[in-house]
């Protein structure tokens, strides 16, 4: 029984520390103004490649570098995390970091709407972060 409750809280800490991360995930494309910013919760979907998606978009290249790299500073600098991986920079129109539990999906306007990720989990529950201005 002891074990059973050691199990629980040692799964309730993993997922608190996902959720962290999405959080600071978060904050670090708001640093950048970021836009249209989505968290799609994948947890409860068997089979799924991740527990969450966040997507969001910048309007230029430059932007979405800038967002891309702020996301990066901020799990660092916060959480002492960082991406094992991070694909598309070279032309910046979706850039994707992976950080395991949680894949960051940066766009430009026209190529997100395009793959249309957030409709391609139709299971997942979806929470639109409002924009800061």
């Amino acid at each position: 029984m002891l074990y059973l409750c050691a199990s629980n809280y040692t799964l309730f800490i993993l997922m608190e520390q996902t959720r962290q991360l999405v959080d600071t995930i978060v904050k670090g494309i708001q640093e950048k103004k970021g836009q249209n910013i989505v968290v799609a919760d994948l947890s409860n979907i068997e089979g799924s490649i991740c527990k969450y998606f966040v997507i969001s978009q910048g309007n230029s290249p430059a932007q979405v570098e800038a967002i891309t790299e702020s996301v990066g500073d901020f799990a660092r600098k916060e959480l002492s995390e960082k991406p094992t991986a991070v694909a598309g920079l070279e032309n910046a129109q979706w850039v994707a970091m992976d950080f395991a539990d949680v894949l960051v999906h940066i766009f430009l306007p026209d190529v997100r709407e395009f793959y249309d990720l957030e409709h391609l989990w139709a299971d997942a529950q979806l929470t639109q972060v409002p924009d800061l201005d």
